[in-house]
Formats: C-alpha cells, structure tokens, sequence
C-alpha cells in the first residue's frame, strides 16, 4: 500500500492521533491545519484521497470541498464533529464521497479510507452503455446527455453506471450502498438519497419530476428505460 493521504485538520491532537493511525495502517499521509493551505496543497500535490475536516479556519470544508471538485474527483472524505443530518448533507452535496463523525475510532477511519480507495481504483468494464439520452463510458469514466458531457464527481458516476447497467431493476439503499459505497455495516442510507438527488440534478430534464432515476416507494430506486 503506497497511497497519498491528504489530512486537512486544525485540531493538533486530532491531527497527530490521526496522521499517525493512518501511518500505521500503511498510508503516506500529508497535513494541513487551515482551509486556505489544504485547498493550495491540493492543487499543488498528487493525493490518492483528502481527509477534510467541517470546521476550519480561513474557508470551511464545505467550501474547500466544493473548490477541489471544480477541478479534480479526488475522493474526498469529510470528517465533521456532529452527527447533524445537515452537516452531512451539505458534505455530500459539496461534492465528498463520504464522512466520518468525530470523536471516531481509528479502525473506522481506516476502513472507510479503505472503501473509498477501492471504489476509486475499481477496474471499469469495457463497453459503452447507451440509454435514450444518456451515454455513459467506463473507460474514460465519462457519462453524456444528448452529447453533453456530464459533470459527475466520481460517486455519482458510479452510481449511474451501476444503475444504468440494469435498467427496470429495483435497487434498495442497502444495495446500493453494497454495490456503490462497498459497504454493509458501514453505510448510512442518507448517502445514497443524497447522491440520488445530485445525480438527479444533472440528468434528469425535470429533476422534481424524474423519468429516468424513479422512486420506488418503500423500496429504493429504479433506472427506466427511456
């Protein structure tokens, strides 16, 4: 194991407690104690993954966050001190592929680095899938709608082309979250809700009104076929 961890955290304890779990786990691991040098030691660095957390000096990490996905789908892991649904929320929707509420365990921490680091490096299948509008190619890990190219983080992506590979399928959360996220145990279904609704945004012509990702009421989600 080689990976570049990012660790953006002002605390100095919890920095250090976690710079040095996640060496012990096998991971090269770069720090940063403020907003303003995470984001320029981003832009500046190859990192495999950022660990950002909610709250920090200078810009906050939703705003950090949401400045690396303009112009990379580095997997962003978001670490916030409350379990509030919002602060998740606005996470996700800023464009990270997961969180972890603090104060955590090191074996949680590592475990989502973990699956989050293999999603990423999962190997893509070969073939194009087109459905009605949308083109979507595992190979360059693009998707495009009526020749549009689609700006999806690569969680979303994913997404889509799980879904999209069996359209008329049914999926609930759970297995999205096995089949997307790798996990079990691990997930939390507000992940997947939220994702839906991003990638609803950018596919869908009426997002309040969805034809593509349908709600399957009481069970999870449906791709149809258009």
């Amino acid at each position: 194991m080689d990976e570049r961890l990012l660790l953006v955290e002002d605390d100095p304890s919890i920095r250090e407690v976690a710079t040095l779990g996640l060496q012990g786990a096998g991971f090269r691991v770069a720090t940063a104690s403020d907003g303003r040098e995470g984001l320029m030691r981003s832009k500046q660095d190859p990192f495999d993954l950022v660990l950002l957390d909610v709250m920090l000096p200078s810009l906050d990490g939703f705003e950090v966050c949401r400045e690396i996905r303009k112009e990379s789908r580095v997997p962003i892991v978001m670490l916030t001190a409350r379990s509030d649904t919002v602060d998740i929320v606005v996470g996700l929707e800023s464009g990270a592929d997961d969180y972890v509420t603090k104060p955590f365990e090191m074996p949680e921490l590592v475990a989502r680095v973990r699956a989050v680091l293999r999603r990423a490096s999962a190997a893509p299948e070969e073939t194009t899938i087109s459905i009605g509008p949308l083109e979507v190619d595992p190979r360059s890990f693009t998707a495009r709608k009526e020749g549009q190219d689609l700006a999806l983080t690569a969680t979303e992506f994913r997404l889509l082309l799980e879904m999209a590979r069996r359209p008329g399928q049914v999926f609930t959360r759970e297995m999205l979250l096995d089949r997307v996220w790798n996990y079990d145990y691990l997930g939390d279904s507000r992940m997947v809700d939220v994702a839906i609704q991003r990638l609803r945004s950018k596919v869908e012509d009426d997002p309040a009104n969805p034809r593509i990702i349908r709600t399957v009421r009481g069970v999870g989600y449906r791709f149809d076929r258009n």
